[in-house]
């Protein structure tokens, strides 16, 4: 049927956040990336002619927009929906995969760059997670945080969120999210009062 197929552009922005969720934006080619979405490496390279760090930049734009979305989707019924979505989602990816694959954005931020000027994947990354920390802060502080508390509290989800799955990779185990995610809805609970 015409107009079926997926964008062939986005399914290799895709495929690239998939294989740097897996193996890392250092350990991956973009031969490997274009292998793992199923096109042609000419083709990647027409959708990306600066090639392999506008490839990734996309990818972690791509991966962190899909949170965002998540969050937006459910954070109007309260942080603690927003945190269940956060939460819910790594546990597919983590599960899914077999433990293989996580954060491609958090991927790309430890890796160090290979040079002093920041990478445009890195500055993708750092966005990304202003993005997530701003909608769950803006949450709490709709449901009664105090804005300055909403914030720490907002940067301490994402990181110990993200910190949590690559335990869960390195343990072959889903117990470092379902420990993690019981404290982080205790704290929200502590810091939401209008949701008591």
């Amino acid at each position: 049927m015409a107009g079926s197929e997926p964008d062939p552009r986005r399914r290799i922005v895709a495929g690239a956040a998939d294989m740097i969720s897996r193996r890392g934006l250092t350990a991956t080619s973009i031969r490997e990336m274009a292998k793992h979405a199923g096109a042609p490496l000419g083709s990647t390279y027409h959708y990306f002619p600066d090639g392999k760090q506008q490839l990734a930049t996309e990818a972690v734009r791509y991966a962190g927009d899909l949170v965002s979305r998540s969050l937006r989707r459910e954070l109007p019924a309260g942080p603690a929906a927003g945190l269940q979505a956060f939460l819910d989602m790594w546990r597919t990816i983590v599960l899914d995969s077999g433990f293989r694959a996580g954060c491609p954005v958090l991927a790309v931020a430890i890796e160090e760059p290979p040079t002093d000027d920041l990478p445009p994947a890195l500055v993708a990354a750092a966005e990304a997670f202003d993005q997530w920390e701003t909608l769950l802060a803006d949450s709490l502080r709709a449901h009664g945080a105090d804005p300055g508390e909403a914030a720490e509290v907002a940067t301490l989800i994402i990181a110990a969120v993200e910190g949590t799955v690559a335990m869960c990779r390195a343990k072959r185990s889903i117990e470092p999210l379902d420990r993690t995610a019981a404290q982080l809805r205790r704290l929200i609970d502590t810091v939401t009062p209008a949701e008591r």
